[in-house]
Formats: structure tokens, sequence, C-alpha cells
């Protein structure tokens, strides 16, 4: 399953800053979890890392692009629709090009009840 990561309003502010939505993709096969955001993010995780993945229940971010620290990273284009995966062990993933952790991600989809049937 690949499914495009949603954007929102501000759709043209990502574009101009070279994450246009035909750069911004989740993937998931037998193999794992792909997702890609332009320059901006990617990450490869093996499907046994992926513990859980659910709605966001928590309030809606303020912001959309690449955001995180500490293992836990926002990628979204909208601010709804978003689905939460957790990983462990601790997988990695590019920032602008440099290697973090990634222990929680987020991201924005527009059928999130179909990614995390997919996950799960």
């Amino acid at each position: 399953m690949r499914t495009p990561i949603s954007y929102g309003a501000l759709r043209p502010l990502l574009w101009a800053t070279g994450m246009p939505p035909r750069s911004a993709w989740v993937q998931v096969d037998d193999d794992g979890l792909r997702v890609r955001m332009g320059w901006g993010f990617s990450a490869d995780v093996p499907r046994a890392s992926i513990v859980t993945a659910r709605l966001h229940d928590g309030p809606r971010p303020l912001s959309i692009g690449v955001h995180g620290w500490r293992g836990r990273w926002l990628v979204n284009g909208s601010r709804s629709g978003l689905v939460v995966i957790a990983i462990e062990p601790a997988g990695r993933a590019r920032v602008c090009g440099v290697e973090v952790s990634l222990t929680e991600l987020t991201v924005s989809v527009d059928e999130p009840t179909a990614l995390i049937d997919a996950l799960s």
C-alpha cells in the first residue's frame, strides 16, 4: 500500500520549500514502512519494529513540515488525518540529510484508518 502524505491549505509553502506532494508518501509492504517527504525526511522501518499504529488523539499540531526531537517526529502537510506509529527498537531516519533516532512517527494521510489497518 502506498498513500500520499496529506497536504492542507499551506500546500504552497511546502511546495516552495522543495517538499511538493509528489515527493511525500508513506508505503507499507511485507518488509516494512517507508516514509518520504521531499529532501526533508526519509525513513525505512522494518515491519518487526512497528509496535503500534493509532489515530492521534492529542491536540492538533500548529505546524506542518518535519519537526521533532529525541526520536519523536512529526511529518505532515496537514493538521488532520494524523497517525502515530510507535517503533521499537528505535529506527533511524534522515532529517535534512542528518541521521536521527526514530521511536515515534506521526504522519498525516487522507485515510488514516487504512494506514493503521495496513500496519496491523
